[in-house]
């Protein structure tokens, strides 16, 4: 890390995260009020519960990274807030989808749109604030980020799909939950940074290393989103312990634990896996078996490895607190599940 770096990552009491949110302020402003304007409908169901999401006290990561890449490029234009606004809509509506197909009670520590409302109406207003997104996208003029973010919810979408055919079977491979990944969390992080890179016009070379970034910081991000629904950290951040294992989803954490198991823990994992026979008390067997298997710390230990790449995918950028910011939120994202 340069010294540059080091001086602008000291800053004690706040999340890297905040740092940038400081370092885009005016930006993510501006991103908010069109976020805020862009769900307003004459329907009120559509603003009642997109706001119940939207103003759930999410990070706005996404956004972020695409202000960030745009600033870091030199950008001087404002075609970067409708862009970001786009981005929240497109993760704000892959979210209602998501809690209605896995049946979620809970999203950000309150009780999820689809229990308030139903499955119709959100998936409904999902829909509306996908259509929103494509607005902002056409009023940036720039087909080259119409295309790459129109690309990336197709990809959301059909890692939706892989993640509901693959569901409840122990047969699942490391390699297709790594692709299910890469489709339904990596593809907006990688679309949302080389999006703003791509604004500012910069050269291949940087447009490729932002999208790297936001590719590994996504999967970084995932990874560890999956080892800490088998962890008591998962409850501290507002979210409910064994949705994951409940819902029968075949994570990192779970395939490599049914790898290492023993006759015994793979019936275990075959009766509540595959069956989804389960009791309150097998979710506490479940998490003894990743815990002793190793599994946690093997999908931390690729976490890490992830979170690194994204870092050194920086290497293009010159020396700057945006910079830095970014290189820290990659370990931030790791770090949170210590």
């Amino acid at each position: 890390m340069l010294k540059e770096d080091k001086a602008a990552s000291g800053q004690a009491g706040i999340s890297p995260v905040e740092r940038l949110n400081a370092l885009v302020a005016p930006d993510m402003k501006a991103a908010d009020k069109l976020i805020h304007k862009g769900m307003a409908s004459s329907v009120d169901l559509i603003p009642d519960l997109a706001r119940h999401l939207i103003d759930s006290g999410g990070k706005r990561l996404r956004p972020l990274l695409t202000l960030a890449a745009a600033k870091a490029g030199g950008y001087q234009g404002d075609g970067h807030v409708r862009l970001a606004a786009a981005v929240e809509f497109i993760h704000t509506a892959t979210l209602l989808h998501d809690d209605v197909v896995d049946e979620s009670a809970l999203r950000r520590g309150k009780v999820s749109a689809n229990l308030v409302w139903g499955n119709k109406p959100s998936v409904l207003v999902g829909d509306y604030l996908f259509s929103r997104a494509f607005q902002l996208m056409v009023e940036t003029g720039n087909l080259a980020v119409l295309g790459i973010l129109s690309g990336a919810s197709a990809v959301i979408a059909e890692g939706e799909v892989m993640q509901l055919g693959s569901a409840r079977s122990l047969a699942v491979t490391e390699d297709h939950y790594m692709k299910v990944v890469s489709a339904k969390t990596a593809a907006l992080f990688a679309a949302a940074a080389e999006g703003g890179a791509v604004l500012a016009a910069q050269s291949t070379d940087f447009i490729a290393s932002m999208r790297a970034y936001g590719e590994n910081l996504g999967i970084a991000f995932q990874l560890v989103d999956d080892a800490l629904d088998y962890s008591g950290r998962q409850a501290l951040m507002g979210k409910s312990v064994g949705d994951d294992f409940r819902e029968a989803k075949m994570t990192l954490p779970i395939i490599l634990s049914v790898a290492r198991a023993d006759e015994t823990a793979r019936a275990f994992w075959q009766r509540v896996i595959e069956t989804g026979n389960q009791t309150e008390a097998d979710l506490h067997h479940a998490i003894s078996l990743v815990e002793q298997t190793g599994s946690i710390q093997e999908t931390m230990r690729r976490a890490r490895a992830y979170a690194d790449a994204a870092k050194n995918a920086l290497a293009i950028l010159p020396a700057s607190e945006i910079r830095s910011a970014l290189s820290d939120i990659a370990d931030f994202c790791v770090e949170r599940a210590y």
